[in-house]
């Protein structure tokens, strides 16, 4: 058989189930595909043996009528993985092994998949580059000299290189719609509350939501149905009846309502992003759908509200590394105060320091209500304008990004620009909503741009049918060659 690897993971599950590939069979190549990649840079942690040990169980005794049967998957490293070191892209957290598994991971394994490995992030998932993590950059697939999108880099690069037939990141800004845009690949930031928190290393915790990285919107489906569902362990898990994507996905999209928001025409956009959204308005209005323009006014503050949310949630669940309890500790300071001091100057790296530092001083006496408490009731007008578009619209359709990816380096020391990245993405967090980026075409360059599909809270089913549609007639293809091995 021609390399499996190369297959979305619905063919792959399919290949499974009828005896084509056993998963031992499956899992050596992408171990084979893994060992040939390291200059990706995109691993952290390799469970191999474990994976095989899994796979030949499997194989041994069979269960096909699982969503992901004997299928290995690598993830991001900040779900935590019992008994497998998880750092979250963090010196601080360099030697923690967790005696727990996070809820996520736990659905997967649940669903017959077991772990390949964990994969490169920006250091606790604060970055749109994945330049911020301890252990280095990871590479775009798609050129050498490439960011492959942050926070969940090493999810996206891994996904498509061929190391891992699906995976899962977090997005807390965009930290999956970026990287996916950024490599040609699908990525979804489910619903708030749809998909557990439990056991996922946080970062801002009322925005922070893990989601499927895939090759295709079946695989997407697929992903979503197997990791989502109520948590009693997470208090802001959402108790609903468990949907079934995968089954229920459809391509026939007409007389559906599409919103055009006009503030997401942003000044100096670069023409091939226009470019790109104009096509998406035209195959969706081939397909049926109704192009509605619509105004999301309060759009313009999302960035600044998010940058002072964010941080301030991330200094108090940062307070935690402290060098008492686990993760790194200095050997250096006279007393406990220092040893604080130290551990945590040592331990973060800059770009988390520097968000930890806004945090603390927006929510400290004298600011919080100048600056952290205002930006709370500019979030609660976003979401406003998000629930009255919707009222006249099915979904809402925007770019994912103002930009292809760009080189590594490039913005590494303008943080104002690098956060610029997440101006399409952020809003969506901030209200909770579910997002999707599909690839859609590619620059001049011949670097992927993808598109956005904003849906009401939890009408993730209907975004999916979009792009279901939109995909098969795209024409989209991931062309990337395999300049690393």
């Amino acid at each position: 058989m021609a390399d499996i690897t190369n297959q979305s993971l619905n063919e792959i599950i399919e290949n499974v189930k009828t005896k084509k590939v056993s998963s031992t069979e499956l899992t050596k190549a992408y171990v084979k595909n893994i060992e040939s990649a390291k200059k990706l840079n995109a691993f952290v942690t390799t469970t191999f043996d474990q994976a095989l040990d899994k796979a030949k169980q499997f194989d041994n005794k069979p269960n096909f009528d699982q969503l992901l049967p004997g299928i290995p998957l690598a993830v991001k490293d900040l779900f935590c993985t019992e008994n497998t070191k998880t750092t979250a892209g963090s010196n601080i957290l360099n030697n923690f092994i967790p005696s727990y598994e996070s809820t996520v991971t736990k659905n997967l394994w649940d669903h017959g998949s077991f772990l390949l490995g964990k994969l490169n992030c920006d250091e606790f998932a604060m970055g749109s580059s994945n330049e911020t993590s301890y252990y280095g950059n990871v590479i775009n697939p798609v050129g050498d000299q490439l960011v492959p999108g942050g926070s969940s880099g090493g999810s996206s690069s891994a996904l498509a290189a061929d190391l891992t037939p699906a995976t899962i990141g977090t997005d807390t800004g965009g930290s999956i719609r970026q990287p996916a845009s950024f490599t040609g690949t699908v990525g979804l930031k489910p619903t708030y509350g749809l998909c557990s928190r439990w056991g996922i290393v946080a970062f801002a915790s009322s925005l922070d939501q893990a989601g499927p990285m895939t090759k295709t919107i079946k695989d997407c489906a697929i992903m979503l149905e197997a990791m989502s569902g109520f948590d009693e362990k997470d208090s802001t898990s959402i108790n609903k009846k468990k949907e079934q994507y995968s089954k229920n996905l459809k391509d026939n999209i007409k007389g559906l309502k599409i919103g055009i928001p006009k503030e997401y025409r942003v000044d100096n956009m670069p023409k091939e992003v226009d470019e790109l959204w104009e096509k998406g308005k035209k195959i969706l209005k081939d397909l049926g759908a109704q192009l509605i323009d619509i105004s999301l006014p309060h759009t313009k503050y999302a960035l600044p509200t998010y940058y002072i949310v964010a941080p301030a949630e991330a200094s108090s669940n940062l307070a935690r590394y402290d060098g008492v309890r686990y993760g790194y500790r200095s050997k250096q300071g006279k007393d406990l105060i220092e040893m604080y001091e130290k551990t945590r100057s040592e331990g973060f790296g800059d770009e988390v320091k520097r968000r930890i530092l806004i945090g603390t001083y927006v929510l400290s006496s004298g600011y919080y209500d100048a600056y952290y408490l205002k930006a709370q009731k500019v979030r609660q007008l976003i979401k406003k304008d998000f629930d009255d578009s919707f009222k006249k619209i099915d979904a809402i359709l925007t770019p994912s990004t103002p930009s292809s990816a760009f080189k590594i380096g490039e913005k590494t020391n303008d943080p104002v620009s690098m956060y610029l990245n997440d101006i399409f993405t952020v809003p969506v967090n901030l209200a909770g909503l579910p997002a999707l980026s599909m690839p859609a075409g590619v620059d001049k360059q011949g670097h992927p741009l993808g598109l956005q599909l904003i849906g009401k809270a939890l009408d993730e089913q209907k975004i999916l049918n979009i792009g279901y549609a939109f995909e098969k007639n795209c024409g989209f293809k991931n062309e990337i060659k395999k300049w690393w091995s």
